[in-house]
């Protein structure tokens, strides 16, 4: 089938990584994909080619592109729209089509399935509207119908983003080659973990205990805002409290922008995660490995009832739970703690969840199996 999919980059990178792990999956099994994005810029480094066409069955296109006649007219129609987290396709791409199936349209063309690919969440409301109609009201399309479609956690939803190899892939990797390709100086018995982050509540807080600790750890910190609050971070303890990691208990690697299979890997490979957004923790549950996820934040703290319903879905112990309300600063108690100690607990946790959510169909199985339903393919 051919897909169109839209997409609108907000900031951090988390809609444009969504997307383009959509678009390559859709293709690796069979289908063509366009990708229309605004700025389509951080394809550069998140999946090197993908930007030359080097990626089989993609092709990246402007979003201005997308509102050129003279351009649709020499494209296949497609079978499926998708407009990714509620960016709304331009109007000028909806005129074109929405003539085409006049009198003096062009023959055979069909209306596509139209999909409004929403936000990730736990919530129960994912579980209803999943799947539900929404009827074009107005302009050149009125009659048409979008569909909401929620990616999830539950077999009443969407599913997530998983490639048919991933778990293949997880068992071939050589975490040791990866560090040592990578240039990380990782000592023997070493803790690694990643940091993938914004500005966390509770970072100076972790920088400090693990200074305290008695195990020898190693920040693999990511490239952008992480690396620049865990500096900042450094920086102010270094003014404040010259001696706090006097025994060099904790080390640092930054690493450079990583692509999509190397920020993966970045997870397969540590003993502890600290990740953020939607993308990410989704790569963190099919790691396996523990992980403590910083939600994207909200003006109205609408994401304190997102964060909960997660880890009511993860099964997070009572420790678990204290550590992602501190990390995400909704608890601030002075007796509240990252519980670190508690990270192998954790990942068993982790573990049984990825167990159920392997046994449940994947987002771009959903996706094909609803286009066929609803498009009469």
């Amino acid at each position: 089938m051919q897909w169109d999919i839209f997409c609108r980059v907000i900031d951090n990178f988390g809609d444009i990584g969504v997307c383009w792990r959509l678009s390559s999956d859709l293709a690796a099994r069979g289908h063509q994909v366009r990708l229309w994005a605004d700025d389509p810029s951080a394809l550069e480094w998140m999946a090197p080619g993908a930007l030359a066409g080097r990626q089989p069955g993609v092709q990246v296109l402007s979003w201005d592109q997308s509102k050129s006649a003279p351009l649709l007219s020499t494209l296949t129609p497609a079978d499926i729209w998708i407009e990714s987290f509620g960016c709304e396709i331009a109007p000028e791409f909806i005129a074109f089509y929405a003539i085409q199936t006049g009198a003096e349209g062009q023959k055979g063309f069909r209306v596509p399935t139209w999909i409004n690919l929403e936000y990730l969440t736990a919530e129960a409301f994912a579980d209803r509207a999943h799947g539900l109609p929404s009827p074009v009201m107005h302009g050149p399309a009125t009659g048409w119908i979008k569909h909401f479609f929620y990616p999830g956690f539950s077999a009443g939803t969407g599913g997530l983003l998983r490639e048919r190899d991933l778990l293949p892939r997880m068992s071939n990797f050589d975490t040791q080659r990866w560090i040592v390709d990578q240039g990380i100086d990782s000592q023997p018995g070493e803790r690694l973990i990643s940091v993938f982050c914004y500005e966390p509540f509770a970072l100076n807080q972790l920088l400090t205990d693990l200074a305290a600790g008695s195990q020898p750890t190693r920040l693999l910190v990511t490239a952008g805002r992480a690396a620049a609050t865990v500096l900042s971070n450094i920086s102010h303890k270094n003014r404040l409290e010259p001696l706090w990691n006097k025994r060099e208990t904790l080390s640092f690697s930054y690493l450079p922008a990583l692509s999509q299979p190397d920020f993966d890997h970045l997870l397969w490979a540590c003993d502890l995660n600290f990740v953020r957004g939607e993308d990410s923790v989704v790569r963190a549950l099919w790691a396996g490995k523990p992980f403590v996820w910083q939600i994207y934040p909200q003006a109205d703290d609408a994401h304190h009832a997102k964060l909960n319903a997660f880890l009511d879905m993860l099964g997070a112990n009572s420790s678990l739970r204290q550590t992602h309300h501190l990390w995400n600063g909704i608890s601030a108690q002075p007796s509240t703690t990252l519980s670190l100690d508690d990270s192998g607990v954790w990942g068993h946790t982790v573990q049984s969840c990825r167990r159920r959510l392997l046994q449940l169909d994947d987002l771009s199985t959903k996706l094909v199996q609803f286009a066929q339903k609803n498009g009469k393919i």
